[in-house]
């Protein structure tokens, strides 16, 4: 029989280990005397006893490692539970808002998405929008650890190839999961610190400073402001986009740049290609705005790497309304959101890496085709790739698109139009933040969709932020039969 206790056990851990962070907006507004912490005391009792009780009625299940089918369950289950207590504050706090929205915002963070459905940002509580970067934050640096731990060793869309000693991953360098999550995770502190310094140099509010460093590094893009970073427009837009930059590439470089290895870093394609994308499509954007729009160089410079390398690392900050500077830039933020940053990142979306194998692969099909007797395979980095990471990479691109089809027509299904339909969808699975239109583009949000298409949207950054096949195998009778 399928035991749920080793599952329930972490999950009451991290369930406690939430509600226990919830003090942390509470002093945020105890400070600011502004009277709303008493919300997060209420929610943060309600979510650490639940956890404790939870942890102890699991207890007696501990074990050493997790199964196959116990990982799947945790992986997923992580991104659903935590979501539902991380809205609570939402619901007992200042926006007073309804279960569907609380939801969406707190999944929206979690997944580090950035689609919000609250307006009048600029008015709310501290220790609330103190409360959303916290949990992007949480986000972020979980991600990062399912990625470099588990998922390649459940074999999820060719991530199993950071787990091959050829290609000078993490069993080489990190033989411990623990181990991993620890250097991974002071990494992320000293990144997050390095970020918020650094606005607060730029002359940004020290409150505003601290929240945005922590979905900066996230690369969730929640604001403090209505106006997105369109409230810090100019030298921080530099900076803000060298630290999305830094938190969208594989943080398994960083370690090996600490432990004195600094030939990886230089030699992983997957980064040279993801900053090659950002500084074509920049000085494309900045030359097209030069052009189109008469604009000068270090405004649309400015302007093109900000809200570039925003939608690529699927932050989704929005410094302007990108919508205005014509038919060109919407296409190229709709299809660059679909690429997304490094595997092993904050950042979100299909991931460099597999465009990378799926050329590749096309390459050796062409080959094959003008040379049917020759011997070919697709490599990576110069080595060959096994078959069973292509196959993956290949279910992945078919399963990303066919689920990025049936959310749009879900969505068109209840009432939504075409655009916002199908951006929305791809903005959702792509854990990217704004979409298209009047309503949810740049200059919008969330919060006018009706219900259904809120669910839909909350469930599509869930799949899409767990790498689709996580979750979908969940819905297979041979995995509660395995």
């Amino acid at each position: 029989m399928f035991d749920l206790r080793p599952v329930g056990y972490v999950l009451g851990l991290l369930i406690s280990a939430l509600g226990l962070s919830m003090v942390i907006p509470m002093f945020a507004d105890l400070i600011a005397g502004n009277g709303h912490w008493g919300a997060f005391a209420e929610t943060a009792a309600i979510t650490t006893v639940f956890g404790v009780i939870l942890t102890l009625a699991c207890a007696n299940a501990v074990v050493r490692g997790l199964s196959i089918q116990q990982t799947f369950l945790l992986t997923t289950g992580v991104w659903l539970v935590l979501p539902i207590f991380g809205a609570l504050p939402f619901m007992f706090g200042a926006t007073e808002a309804r279960v569907v929205d609380a939801f969406f915002e707190a999944m929206s963070g979690m997944t580090t998405t950035g689609s919000t459905v609250f307006t009048g940002l600029d008015t709310l509580p501290q220790g609330l929008l103190l409360w959303r970067g916290l949990m992007q934050w949480y986000g972020g640096v979980g991600i990062i650890v399912v990625a470099m731990v588990f998922m390649p060793e459940l074999r999820v869309g060719g991530m199993q190839i950071f787990r091959s000693e050829a290609f000078d991953t993490m069993g080489k360098i990190l033989p411990r999961a623990a181990e991993i999550a620890s250097r991974i995770s002071v990494i992320y502190l000293t990144l997050t610190a390095a970020c918020g310094l650094t606005y607060l140099a730029l002359g940004m509010p020290a409150f505003d400073a601290l929240v945005h460093s922590l979905t900066t590094v996230s690369t969730g893009g929640f604001s403090t402001r209505d106006a997105s970073f369109g409230a810090f427009q100019g030298p921080m837009e530099y900076a803000a986009s060298v630290f999305m930059v830094l938190a969208s590439l594989p943080f398994v470089r960083y370690v090996q740049l600490l432990a004195g290895t600094a030939r990886p870093f230089f030699r992983d394609t997957q980064v040279a290609t993801y900053l090659s994308i950002i500084f074509t499509l920049t000085i494309t954007l900045t030359i097209y705005r030069i052009l189109a729009n008469g604009d000068h160089f270090e405004h649309g410079l400015r302007e093109g790497v900000f809200n570039v390398t925003s939608i690529i690392s699927g932050t989704g900050f929005a410094s302007v309304d990108y919508q205005l500077w014509g038919n060109l830039p919407v296409v190229l933020f709709f299809f660059i959101g679909l690429i997304g940053g490094c595997a092993g990142s904050t950042s979100c979306s299909i991931k460099v890496f597999r465009y990378q194998l799926l050329f590749a692969s096309i390459s050796t099909q062409v080959r094959r085709l003008y040379a049917p007797h020759g011997v070919f395979g697709p490599r990576y980095s110069g080595r060959p790739v096994a078959e069973e990471v292509i196959s993956s990479v290949m279910a992945f691109f078919v399963l990303f698109f066919v689920t990025l089809g049936i959310t749009s027509v879900l969505l068109g299904l209840t009432g939504l139009d075409f655009i916002t339909a199908i951006s929305g969808a791809a903005t959702a699975l792509g854990n990217i933040g704004p979409g298209l239109g009047d309503e949810i583009g740049p200059a919008g949000n969330f919060q006018g969709l009706n219900d259904s298409a809120k669910w839909i949207l909350a469930m599509a950054m869930l799949i899409g932020r767990l790498e689709l096949m996580v979750v979908f195998v969940l819905f297979t009778t041979n995995f509660w039969r395995g």
